[in-house]
């Protein structure tokens, strides 16, 4: 996210409604609904989430302890259970 200074985007007598509510400031503009994208479409961190919880599944599948793939895997156990319990209701 970059900022840009208001008197370079709006027009004179919009800035000046704008400076009624708030002036020196930094506000933050939402984007539209249908123009926001879902967690993860832009980076590959939804898939390296999704590949490590398959990994976690399959190693609890292969008999190792929540405990164990906590410490693995750097999280909680119930991090791990909670990872667990949606693989298996998949």
């Amino acid at each position: 996210m970059s900022y840009a200074s208001a008197r370079d985007i709006f027009p004179e007598d919009i800035l000046e409604i704008i400076q009624q509510y708030i002036e020196g400031e930094y506000i933050y503009i939402p984007k539209k609904e249908e123009n926001k994208k879902p967690w993860g479409e832009l980076t590959k961190s939804k898939l390296e989430l999704q590949a490590r919880n398959k990994r976690i599944y399959e190693g609890y599948l292969s008999g190792l302890s929540t405990t164990s793939l906590a410490e693995r895997y750097y999280l909680s156990p119930k991090s791990i259970q909670r990872i667990i319990y949606q693989k298996k209701n998949e």
